[in-house]
C-alpha cells in the first residue's frame, strides 16, 4: 500500500543546530508517540506516519523513514527533511505520501507543527460512514466539539503536491480532520497537544462505535452544554497533553528504553 519517495541528494542546507538539545528532545518525544501507538494499535503496518517541524527550522521536518513499523521507530531513527523532498539527516527516505501530506501541511498552515496521520480503526471506520464523523454524545468526543471537519473529496493516494495542497487546504481553522474513506489527520503546536488528541480521538471514536453496536438510539449533549464542557477542557488541556506525554515516556523506559536510541 505504500510507496517509497525516489532518494534524492541531500540538500545544500547548513545542518549546524540539528544535534541542538531541543532537537534531541523532540526525536525523543516523536519516538514515544510511534512506540506507544504502536502498542495501543493506532498504526497500520508501514503506512502511517507523524512529522514535527524541526525545532528552530520552519523549512525542515522530522518524520519516520519509510519500512519501518511503528513499533521499530527510535529518536536517531528519525529523517529530517525539507519540505522538497531531500533526507538532510538519517538514513533512508520518507514514503511517499507522508512526505506529500505532511510538507504541504506544514508549509501552509505554521500553526501546524506537529502532523499525526494515522489509518487507526475506530476513528477510520467512523471515516467510512455517511454523515458526520463524531456526535456530540460523550464526554470525551466533546474535547473535539468545534475543532473537527472532514474532507470529503478522497482522490486515491496523495502522491503529487497538487493532492497534498488539496487535503492541507481543507484544514482551515481545524485541528483534526476525518479524511472520508481513507483515516484522520491530527496537527498540533506540540508533539503532546498532538498525542493527546490522537489518544482521545481514538477512545472518542471507539466509545460511539460501542454505543452504535447496542442499536439504541445515541443521546447528544445540548449544543450550549458541548460547548461550555469544551471550554472547561480546553483550560488545561496543554498541561495535560504534557504530563500524559510525561507519562508514556516513563512506562517505555521502564520495558522498551530503546526508543530513545
Amino acid at each position: 500500500m505504500a510507496h517509497a519517495l525516489a532518494p534524492s541528494a541531500p540538500a545544500l542546507l547548513r545542518n549546524s543546530g540539528l544535534d541542538a538539545p531541543a532537537v534531541r528532545q523532540a526525536r525523543v518525544d516523536l519516538a514515544a508517540c510511534f512506540r506507544m501507538a504502536a502498542r495501543l494499535g493506532l498504526h497500520e503496518g508501514i503506512c502511517n506516519h507523524f512529522s514535527f517541524v524541526v525545532p528552530g527550522r520552519d523549512d525542515l521536518m522530522l518524520v519516520n523513514p519509510y519500512g519501518y513499523a511503528f513499533s521499530e521507530i527510535t529518536a536517531s531513527r528519525l529523517l529530517i527533511c525539507d519540505f522538497h523532498g531531500n533526507v538532510v539527516a538519517g538514513d533512508g527516505v520518507p514514503e511517499a505520501t507522508a512526505f506529500y501530506i505532511h510538507a504541504r501541511m506544514h508549509m501552509r498552515h505554521p500553526r501546524a507543527k506537529a502532523a499525526f496521520h494515522t489509518h487507526m480503526p475506530n476513528a477510520t471506520a467512523l471515516a467510512m460512514l455517511e454523515g458526520p464523523p463524531l456526535v456530540w454524545a460523550g464526554q470525551t468526543a466533546l474535547k473535539f466539539y468545534g475543532r473537527t471537519l472532514v474532507d470529503e473529496d478522497y482522490n486515491g493516494l496523495a502522491l503529487d503536491e497538487r493532492e497534498g495542497d488539496r487535503i492541507a487546504g481543507s484544514l482551515g481553522d481545524a485541528d483534526i480532520v476525518f479524511m472520508k474513506n481513507h483515516g484522520v489527520m491530527v496537527v498540533g503546536p506540540s508533539v503532546a497537544e498532538a498525542w493527546d488528541d490522537l489518544y482521545y480521538l481514538e477512545r472518542a471514536a471507539e466509545a460511539q462505535r460501542l454505543a452504535f453496536s447496542t442499536g439504541r438510539a445515541l443521546k447528544p449533549v445540548a449544543p450550549e452544554i458541548a460547548r461550555k464542557t469544551y471550554e472547561q477542557m480546553r483550560e488545561g488541556d496543554r498541561e495535560s497533553a504534557r504530563l500524559h506525554l510525561e507519562s508514556i515516556k516513563r512506562i517505555l523506559r521502564k520495558d522498551a528504553p530503546d526508543f530513545e536510541d
